[in-house]
């Protein structure tokens, strides 16, 4: 319905719906508009009853990273609060659960949507194991392709099985769906795999946390556990073009690059369907070896830390 200034769904106001949406965007806010309302059945299953943070643009600024939920934010959206550790303070996270919701985040130029990877009623517990497949520079898809195929072996080994998507920047993100596990066991899983995959294709895959110490691989990620969150599938990025995270099949992968799917093309792959639902297996127990075996590997953050002084100190010595 056209109003003045705009125009109105689901009782959300949308403005300056023709403005760009950011520099090198290639689209205008009525682009990311249409095509979070257009995705809203398939990625809002995704958010739903998850802390979310966005990335949001305002005209003419830097993106950045929101958390808290502003003071104008209507009673109707739903939130949780949480400490949060790393800032010392509570953190009012709002929980997008309705097509309402979406468009009253689009309409703040939220481009990005980041859910946690625990449900706001279970916060002790994450949903999936997620490795991050990133490459050292972009048009190096090929690299994180075969990463990924490493990363599928290893699961396989372990009896697991995970469903791919791009990460909508320069990788690759793969999701194993997990039963009622403690956080400690997932991380010590995500990091057993991520070992493996090195193990398995050392000329390509990287567990090094420091990015100088990678040569060019591609950095398998297992720090997305615990209170990480991870960019939504269907979720666009800000990034020249504004390319959107979507699910891809295995046999697929040599096929693609991840600036094939953007907010102009990506309802236009899709049709009615939703393969990041259709692909997804069922949620899995983490097999026991696996769990003690990412108890002896330290975890990656706190292994680079402690690097990074000895390197100092020999530095100063």
């Amino acid at each position: 319905m056209a109003t003045k200034g705009g125009e109105s769904r689901e009782g959300v106001q949308l403005t300056n719906l023709d403005a760009s949406l950011f520099d090198g965007a290639d689209a205008t806010k009525r682009d990311l508009v249409d095509y979070l309302d257009g995705v809203s059945d398939r990625i809002l299953p995704a958010l739903r009853d998850r802390p979310l943070s966005v990335v949001r643009v305002h005209r003419g600024q830097e993106a950045f990273m929101q958390k808290n939920v502003p003071k104008y934010t209507p009673d109707w959206v739903p939130t949780a609060r949480f400490w949060a550790e790393t800032s010392k303070r509570h953190v009012t996270y709002a929980l997008c659960n309705d097509r309402r919701t979406l468009l009253w985040f689009a309409n703040q130029r939220a481009v990005e949507y980041h859910p946690a990877l625990a449900t706001a009623d279970r916060p002790d517990r994450i949903t999936h194991l997620v490795l991050d497949l990133d490459p050292p520079d972009v048009g190096m898809f090929p690299i994180v392709v075969r990463a990924a195929r490493a990363v599928r072996a290893a699961l396989s080994d372990a009896g697991l099985e995970g469903a791919v998507k791009t990460s909508g920047a320069k990788g690759l993100h793969v999701f194993v769906p997990i039963g009622d596990e403690a956080p400690e066991d997932v991380a010590a899983a995500t990091r057993a795999i991520a070992v493996r995959v090195e193990r398995l294709d050392p000329d390509v895959a990287t567990t090094a946390f420091v990015k100088d110490d990678r040569g060019g691989k591609v950095f398998v990620d297992s720090t997305r556990v615990g209170g990480a969150t991870v960019v939504a599938v269907y979720s666009p990025r800000v990034r020249p073009g504004v390319p959107v995270s979507y699910p891809l099949g295995w046999d697929d992968l040599d096929d693609v690059a991840p600036a094939d799917f953007t907010v102009h093309t990506a309802l236009g792959h899709l049709g009615k369907q939703d393969p990041w639902e259709e692909r997804m297996p069922r949620r899995q127990a983490l097999p026991a070896d696996l769990v003690e075996e990412g108890r002896t590997i330290p975890v990656a953050r706190v292994q680079a830390m402690h690097e990074g002084k000895r390197r100092a100190r020999e530095r100063r010595g």
